[in-house]
């Protein structure tokens, strides 16, 4: 069998939902071709030796078996010597899929796969906001829908630290939407998420709105929001502004593929900056840069001086908004 029906199959990487979404698109694609494949599910932390051989046996009726592996980089030496022999020496009429999140346990057993033409899906973790932004357009367009530039950022920025409840929230609204979902959309659905996220306080802060920065940085923190990423996204909007600014004007599409930014984010950025100077940028960089050490404890001293995170992050705030007023 070839393609996505090929005898071994490897999906690493450690994007939960990535990897399970290739596992089933493997599995599916098996059944439109033996839709009586027989599907075994085998963990690493409850593997017992020799399973892997007993479940690949022929069976007395014939028929394929497709044998999934998962979590094979915390497997034991059994599990990798177990799987090492199966791949050395393959049976016909079996699909072996392994699953494989990170590290380099099991490495001979990888190796060996690739090097016997195994087909690589790769679940590469979604950290960044580009990559969840181009998360959330990959399931529009295979919904074949559209969505809105700033739809799709404020999607991000209201459920985008967890990319499952990206992938939800996406599907609820291709599910129940129709057009083009635009930002007052994304707003009606999850609107009150938006409004406790770092992106509503950083918005604010650089815009030197003072009462509405510090309102919205209240009700964050009230609402169980963390102050480490609070400062992580003050931080990184400021950066933005900061490479934007010394880029110097030019088109936001060239300026994007330039500075690894969306156009959208770009084109923020340069709205933005036009209230800021080099200066003031930086003073705001250092204040934000400061309270980031504070809230993890004091970081680069050794010492434990943030007695109270959420405190460090006001002052930071405050410090942004003045930075901002001054000019």
């Amino acid at each position: 069998m070839t393609g996505a029906g090929a005898p071994l199959v490897l999906v690493q990487g450690p994007e939960e939902i990535l990897a399970e979404r290739a596992v089933d698109g493997v599995l599916r694609t098996l059944r439109e071709r033996e839709p009586e494949v027989d599907v075994v599910r085998l963990h690493a932390s409850s593997y017992e030796p020799g399973s892997l051989a007993v479940h690949a046996s022929p069976s007395l009726f014939g028929g394929w078996t497709a044998i999934v592996v998962h979590d094979m980089d915390e497997g034991d030496d059994d599990l990798v010597e177990d799987l090492f022999a199966m791949v050395s020496a393959p049976e016909d009429g079996v699909t072996l899929v392994v699953r494989h999140k990170s590290g380099t346990r099991g490495k001979k057993v990888l190796d060996l796969m690739k090097k016997s033409g195994a087909r690589v899906i790769e679940a590469k973790a979604l950290k960044t906001e580009k990559d969840k932004i181009g998360f959330v357009r990959q399931e529009f367009r295979d919904a074949k829908r559209s969505i809105g530039d700033a739809a799709v950022q404020t999607l991000v920025h209201a459920v985008g630290k967890d990319v499952r409840e990206l992938a939800v929230a996406s599907a609820q609204l291709i599910r129940d939407t129709t057009g083009t979902v635009d930002e007052e959309t994304v707003h009606l659905y999850y609107g009150d998420k938006v409004e406790t996220t770092g992106f509503k306080v950083a918005e604010a802060a650089l815009a030197g709105d003072q009462a509405e920065a510090l309102r919205l940085l209240r009700h964050a923190l009230a609402g169980g929001l963390d102050p480490v990423p609070l400062i992580a996204v003050l931080a990184m909007q400021l950066r933005q502004v900061g490479r934007v600014a010394a880029a110097g004007r030019g088109n936001p599409g060239a300026l994007a593929r330039d500075l690894g930014m969306a156009p959208w984010q770009v084109e923020q950025a340069q709205r933005t900056a036009r209230g800021w100077d080099g200066q003031r940028l930086g003073r705001a960089i250092q204040a934000v840069a400061a309270a980031d050490v504070e809230v993890k404890g004091g970081v680069r001293t050794g010492t434990a001086v943030a007695r109270d995170p959420e405190y460090a992050v006001e002052r930071a705030v405050l410090t942004v908004c003045r930075e901002r007023a001054a000019g």
